[in-house]
């Protein structure tokens, strides 16, 4: 309980910035289409835990800077997936219930959800080899 109070403390400190960088589109090639923002927790819900498709949900900020990195290298190992796996961006400062359920106590973190189970998850930074691994696992590759 207390670590949740911290954690809700933490975040309803953090500068909020824009949701997108103005002029800022997303395209419709399909690695654009397997990832998506989540809007709220029924969406999240829908897209997320009733998926048929695994899911790699990726807990991310605007002031964080290694979900900077760790974001477009994530979804770059998710196009290449071609289809066989989703990715969910949640960013914590818009949705701190999301982050409360998941335990989600430091970002970038990134579960990796089937059947709305989480299976498997990582803190941090990981290179394209360990994101291919990480991705592999969970499709059953």
């Amino acid at each position: 309980m207390a670590q949740r109070l911290a954690l809700r403390r933490l975040l309803s400190l953090a500068p909020r910035g824009p949701l997108a960088p103005p002029g800022r589109t997303f395209g419709t090639s399909v690695g654009r289409r397997s990832t998506f923002n989540v809007q709220d927790g029924s969406d999240f819900q829908d897209r997320v835990v009733n998926s048929p498709k695994p899911v790699v949900v990726d807990f991310h900020a605007q002031w964080c800077g290694p979900c900077k990195i760790l974001g477009p290298r994530l979804e770059k190992m998710v196009a290449k997936q071609e289809g066989k796996v989703l990715m969910a961006k949640v960013d914590i400062d818009d949705h701190t219930d999301l982050a409360i359920e998941y335990e989600v106590s430091a970002v970038p973190t990134v579960l990796a959800m089937k059947n709305g189970d989480v299976v498997d998850k990582f803190v941090g930074i990981k290179d394209e080899d360990q994101l291919e691994a990480f991705l592999k696992k969970l499709i059953g590759a």
